[in-house]
């Protein structure tokens, strides 16, 4: 293998936020392209194969425009550079950080991490329905009440209402104390702290109060027209093909729908088919339907996050393919 020298120029004022912190960021390019990154007095050399420093290159300079525009570099901007890199596509992180939906209650912007979260973002915009399905940590209900949060303060919709099934994550909670209204709330916490960071919570009790904001169970759905009303259904992957269908005939004019749904986790007792699953089958040709894939290549938590994601993934395949080779063994045998 020949090896190549690459020199190029590369602002200082930027090296500790590309590089990280003891050039963490650097040890990992290192590592993953397979090439050697000295950086001195202003200036970057690349040592490896023209290819690897080729890549190296582009997924420096695209972190330094990432940088450039104000933004700091997290691990997360790293591996998905890298990731990127890979299918040659690293072009793709320029216009990411151009999108923000809207700015948090402490001035923090939202904004798609990730080209999967931009289209998620850009589909919410463009289609009356958005399906988001994909792994934990994607985005997939953060962005959706970013958006919805953004239409409500432009006057795009008059109210936002928020829902999910009431299904407890494979234990029996028993019977919770109080009114009613405390015996749903744990189930849509996490729905009440995306509203709290995004909206404030002195903001949110004075609308939730107003009743332009209404976070309940999908079971007070039953019977409703969702008018002018910007709706996130959550955790679709935990309702019944009838629930589901209920919901969807429950949108009216001037509204928008979003559901979003993690097909790995399901609640639902054994035997019981989702809900989600039906409707992507259904569905899927209707042209004013958006459906949005995420994959682990857009989670945005912890990069420990994205590895466990992927493990499980890897595992459930082999086991999908372990069953069918079992299938077909059993049937040969059947023809003999």
């Amino acid at each position: 293998m020949n090896i190549a020298e690459m020199d190029f120029p590369f602002p200082a004022a930027h090296a500790g936020n590309v590089f990280g912190q003891f050039d963490c960021h650097m040890k990992k390019m290192e590592k993953t392209l397979h090439v050697t990154l000295i950086f001195r007095d202003d200036k970057l050399k690349l040592i490896g194969s023209e290819k690897d420093c080729r890549r190296a290159k582009e997924v420096v300079d695209e972190l330094l425009k990432l940088s450039e525009r104000g933004n700091i570099i997290t691990e997360q901007n790293v591996n998905y550079a890298l990731s990127l890199s890979m299918n040659d596509k690293v072009s793709a992180m320029s216009d990411l950080d151009s999108e923000i939906i809207c700015h948090t209650v402490m001035g923090k912007p939202i904004k798609p991490k990730t080209k999967g979260q931009q289209d998620y973002v850009r589909m919410i915009s463009d289609k009356m329905i958005v399906f988001g399905v994909g792994p934990a940590g994607t985005g997939k209900t953060y962005l959706a009440m970013a958006k919805a949060i953004t239409a409500f303060k432009a006057n795009e919709v008059n109210r936002i209402i928020l829902t999910r099934p009431a299904i407890e994550a494979g234990e029996k909670l028993g019977f919770l104390p109080g009114d009613l209204q405390s015996k749903v709330d744990p189930y849509l916490r996490p729905l009440y702290d995306a509203l709290y960071e995004i909206m404030g919570a002195e903001t949110f009790m004075k609308n939730m109060e107003k009743g332009l904001i209404e976070v309940a169970p999908l079971a007070y759905m039953r019977g409703r027209t969702l008018d002018n009303a910007f709706v996130v259904l959550d955790e679709a992957q935990n309702t019944t093909p009838a629930q589901m269908k209920m919901f969807l005939t429950r949108i009216g004019f001037g509204s928008k729908a979003i559901i979003t749904g993690d097909m790995t986790q399901k609640d639902l007792p054994d035997g019981t088919r989702s809900g989600l699953d039906d409707a992507l089958r259904v569905l899927r040709n209707i042209d004013e339907i958006g459906v949005c894939m995420l994959t682990s290549q857009d989670v945005v938590r912890h990069p420990l996050v994205q590895k466990i994601v992927s493990a499980y993934d890897e595992y459930e395949k082999k086991k999908e393919e372990k069953a069918r080779k079992k299938r077909v063994a059993g049937r040969t045998g059947d023809r003999k």
